[in-house]
């Protein structure tokens, strides 16, 4: 380790910052975060530095360097591009035995300063040793992904608990299971989704010995996006690692139960057309059983669980039972299979609305709104319509769309087995047929799909048989 990365107290103190360009701005911006006092010299100075020096008292020298300007400071940062201007700043600071840090130049520093994960009051530093910063930035960018900015909060609660949970355990062995219990369960979701006097009522449970409240399950109901695994949110990913039971669907692609955490129990709930691995009431049931034996449970759906998804139905039944849950949206069939197929469902020219419908009802037909859906001002996007779209292309044109409406199925969309047939709504139901297509698909109608041609950037690495 070549090394020894520290964490300095510098709230209001002073700290001297040479130089006023681009550089030294972001320099300035990280020391006013941490409550420095700023002392910036140099000729000229940018206007955002001038305001953190305004802000937090600090001192705006517009002249050169002196040696006196280190005098009363507990670091220095040297942000110009002189050399020789900075090799004086690093031998005075070090002369003086102050921290030093020489911009991109790691032989003139005795500190260096590292890429931040800021979570305050938890704050994470990653560092190269001055060796790859770009490396150390792309770092902190995967962390970011990883740690969501509500950690500042669980971190704010164990340190609101902390001298309590202290006096209650004698030993560090018995605090740090306490901990573990408590950051890993109910409370810290509860912490997450701002719901502080219930988290805290939760840790006071626990420490009198009332367990009831921290053994009670939840349920996760998280959309899964339309397959790409990046499209996950950020939440959803953290609840997918945590879950100790997943009751996952068909549309669920391979790539984002991969994300699933390793040992957690998974059922198979999915639905094709006629064929039904679980019942709806059943898996409503399943979710309340599961909870009730203290059972964290994600409940994965393909795309958003608001949207054709029926997840209305199912924390329905959990709240009538009081089972804690949770809903995390995800990207939806409609939004992220015409994204990947480079079709806009609004465009200015030619699409002032866009309408999301299911390709067959409860009753199992099209049974819709025809002369509403014939518009020719609006996108449609026809969920599930595989089945009917012989029907649903028949429907449109006896009610006034326009026969030679541009349309476009996409089979598994923003996979790597997407698959995107354009043609008009007198012949699609030809061209699926002549190209054995299988669901998963989105139907879209509308002139958009004219725009696929220019705008279509995914191009999918593995091609269809």
């Amino acid at each position: 380790m070549d090394y020894f990365p520290v964490f300095l107290d510098l709230k209001n103190r002073l700290c001297l910052l040479v130089g006023g360009g681009e550089v030294a701005t972001r320099k300035g911006r990280v020391l006013a975060k941490a409550g420095a006092r700023l002392r910036i010299v140099a000729p000229e100075i940018s206007a955002e530095l001038r305001s953190l020096v305004a802000q937090n008292n600090g001192e705006l020298h517009e002249r050169e360097y002196h040696t006196g300007d280190l005098q009363g400071c507990v670091l220095a940062i040297a942000a110009t591009d002189i050399e020789a201007l900075n090799e004086k700043i690093s031998a005075d600071a070090q002369a003086l035995n102050l921290p030093v840090n020489v911009v991109d130049t790691p032989a003139l520093c005795t500190y260096i300063t590292p890429a931040i994960i800021d979570r305050s009051p938890l704050v994470i530093a990653v560092s190269s040793g001055g060796e790859a910063p770009v490396l150390a930035r792309l770092v902190r960018a995967k962390l970011e992904t990883l740690i969501p900015a509500s950690y500042g909060k669980l971190a704010q609660l164990a340190s609101s608990w902390r001298d309590r949970v202290k006096a209650r355990f004698d030993d560090g062995d018995s605090r740090r299971k306490f901990w573990e219990k408590i950051l890993q369960g109910p409370a810290a979701e509860l912490t997450f989704n701002g719901q502080q006097a219930a988290a805290d009522e939760l840790i006071a449970r626990e420490l009198a010995g009332d367990q009831t409240q921290l053994t009670q399950g939840e349920v996760y109901l998280v959309g899964g996006g339309p397959g790409d695994p990046e499209l996950l949110t950020l939440r959803a990913l953290r609840l997918m690692q945590q879950a100790d039971v997943v009751l996952y669907d068909r549309l669920v692609s391979d790539g984002v139960m991969e994300l699933v955490r390793r040992d957690a129990e998974r059922i198979y709930v999915g639905k094709r057309r006629n064929e039904h691995a679980m019942q709806q009431e059943n898996i409503n049931q399943l979710l309340v059983d599961l909870a009730k034996e203290g059972k964290r449970v994600l409940r994965l759906k393909g795309g958003d669980p608001f949207i054709f998804g029926r997840g209305g139905e199912e924390i329905e039944l959990l709240a009538q039972h009081n089972i804690p849950f949770q809903v995390v949206p995800g990207i939806t069939a409609a939004s992220g299979c015409a994204a990947y197929a480079g079709i806009p469902l609004t465009h200015r020219d030619y699409a002032q609305s866009v309408r999301f419908v299911t390709g067959h009802l409860k009753s199992d037909d099209t049974n819709l709104q025809w002369p509403e859906l014939a518009n020719p001002t609006q996108t449609l996007v026809f969920y599930m319509g595989l089945v009917g779209l012989k029907e649903i292309c028949e429907s449109l044109i006896a009610h006034g769309r326009a026969a030679n409406t541009p349309v476009a199925l996409i089979e598994k969309g923003t996979t790597q087995q997407q698959r995107v047939l354009v043609s008009d709504l007198t012949s699609i139901a030809d061209v699926v047929a002549a190209n054995d297509v299988h669901a998963p698909t989105l139907f879209i109608v509308g002139e958009v799909v004219q725009l696929h041609e220019s705008l279509r950037w995914f191009t999918p690495q593995i091609k269809n048989a």
